[in-house]
């Protein structure tokens, strides 16, 4: 059997519920819409460590956090992986391509991709002074050589006014063209003028919106800018505390205090996911103009969430739905799958570290034995099937460190630092407003998903647990020792 094209399209910080298919009642996805509507859709997928670095260890290596050794945020760390997705793949005689970010070091760092058309977004660590000359982002990254070879030396995204990480939103200064989503699309059609059509190819357009800074091209700001728009989820348990103290701040891990600045947030947002949707019919468009889109496999999903001011937080890496609920779905063209049950939805939990063996069982490529991932092709075939029971996830973040296990029904969260424990029922509950914890009718439950979270971190060196009770309060670094050894 021929093997099939692989092409894996990446967002980063798109919600799970930001789309039309999945429901949103403001954002419009009419290409998105599309894929769904011919393939499946998982909706509760997850990112177990919701931040950039550890979510894409997970999808390039197949790995959980604690064997990746990626548990929170850390720049500049070594990526020293034996196996990944596109190694495999190439080793299969894949020729594999990616366009867009892969947020690795150092940033060169092809993770086993013949070639890489590199733009990692607006990155401070790869900024400063201090960083060397072939790692800086102005050198290093092909997008802001392009934008500076375009536009003049002195060209820069930072001419806006907004931050990599802020809530503060504007429409795109240049033309429509020079917006980093459009480049990675125009990327990902050079590479299919000019691939080798003898071979089957690994394409990776790997996105970076939605992801800060809010600057889609002023066209689709217009969209959101008069519509009356959903405000953010504020959970019943949520305290002002924080907010009250960081919301001042632009680039808050808390969002906004201003209900004007939080609205200017949604729009912005949401203007650059109508923006990426578009690009993204353009890629297919454009595979369809190729004839190649009926010999692909599509994998559609995000790294982590945004939360959007929802119980007054932006940003990711907390447990809550906003930050590590993420979009996945798999299509596939009439020459692949033909088992395909499309237009379905699937509920079983799955999880980044589940694409790698899901693309190599696509191409025919077995899985390495350091793979913890499940294929989801089975559940492609049958929606009705789970791979898991429940998933654990977490993120060393200071006073805001925390772990948690999610199940098809519900969730329970521990605060690694203070030892706070919260527990949801997401069928009735699906954006976390009501906590359960001290519900009497739910204490079994609480306490096999807390006996859960307890063998999970059996044998983690930060002592967790004793095997009988969690501990709160143990130093919490983002980087295991398994981080910077070869895998």
């Amino acid at each position: 059997m021929k093997q099939p094209n692989v092409i894996l399209i990446m967002t980063d910080q798109l919600r799970g519920d930001c789309l039309g298919y999945a429901g949103h009642p403001d954002v419009k996805t009419p290409y998105l819409d599309t894929l769904a509507a011919k393939g499946v859709n998982f909706d509760r997928a997850y990112s177990a460590c919701p931040n950039c670095i550890a979510a894409r260890a997970a999808l390039h290596t197949g790995m959980e956090q604690s064997h990746h050794g990626r548990v929170g945020y850390a720049d500049n760390v070594p990526w020293n992986y034996t196996h990944t997705l596109a190694g495999e793949l190439a080793k299969a005689g894949y020729y594999t391509q990616c366009v867009g970010k892969m947020h690795v070091y150092p940033l060169r760092n092809y993770l086993g991709f013949h070639n890489v058309t590199l733009h990692d977004g607006y990155l401070h660590a790869a900024r400063y002074g201090s960083v060397p000359y072939r790692e800086s982002q102005f050198v290093a990254d092909d997008y802001f050589y392009w934008l500076k070879q375009q536009k003049g030396i002195s060209a820069d995204v930072t001419e806006t006014g907004l931050d990599c990480n802020s809530y503060l939103a504007r429409p795109w200064i240049y033309p429509e063209q020079y917006h980093p989503t459009n480049w990675v699309t125009d990327g990902c059609l050079d590479f299919l003028r000019r691939r080798d059509p003898r071979r089957p190819f690994f394409l990776m357009a790997s996105y970076l919106r939605p992801h800060p800074p809010l600057d889609a091209p002023q066209y689709y700001f217009d969209l959101y800018q008069n519509k009356s728009l959903r405000p953010p989820f504020v959970g019943d348990w949520e305290t002002d505390a924080y907010l009250k103290r960081d919301g001042r701040i632009f680039d808050s891990k808390t969002g906004p205090i201003d209900p004007e600045l939080i609205r200017q947030a949604q729009v912005g947002y949401y203007a650059c996911i109508t923006h990426l949707d578009h690009q993204i019919g353009r890629l297919l468009m454009a595979l369809i103009e190729q004839e190649v889109y009926d010999d692909s496999i599509f994998l559609f999903t995000s790294d982590h969430g945004e939360e959007l001011c929802d119980h007054h937080m932006f940003r990711k890496s907390r447990p809550y739905e906003g930050s590590c609920h993420i979009p996945m779905l798999i299509t596939a063209g009439s020459h692949v799958l033909p088992d395909l049950q499309r237009g379905t939805v699937c509920h079983a939990v799955v999880e980044l570290r589940d694409v790698m063996p899901t693309l190599l069982a696509a191409a025919g490529v077995p899985a390495p034995a350091s793979v913890d991932g499940h294929s989801l092709l089975p559940l492609a075939q049958n929606p009705s099937g789970r791979v898991r029971e429940w998933l654990h996830g977490e993120h060393s973040y200071g006073e805001f460190s925390n772990h948690w296990i999610v199940t098809e029904t519900d969730k329970y969260i521990w605060h690694a630092q203070s030892g706070q424990e919260q527990y949801f029922d997401l069928q009735a509950d699906p954006h976390e407003c009501h906590d359960l914890i001290h519900s009497a009718a739910h204490q079994t439950r609480i306490a096999t998903l807390r006996n859960h979270l307890i063998d999970a971190l059996r044998d983690r060196p930060e002592g967790f647990t004793d095997g009988t009770k969690l501990i709160p309060g143990r130093p919490y670094e983002p980087i295991l020792p398994s981080a910077t050894q070869a895998s």
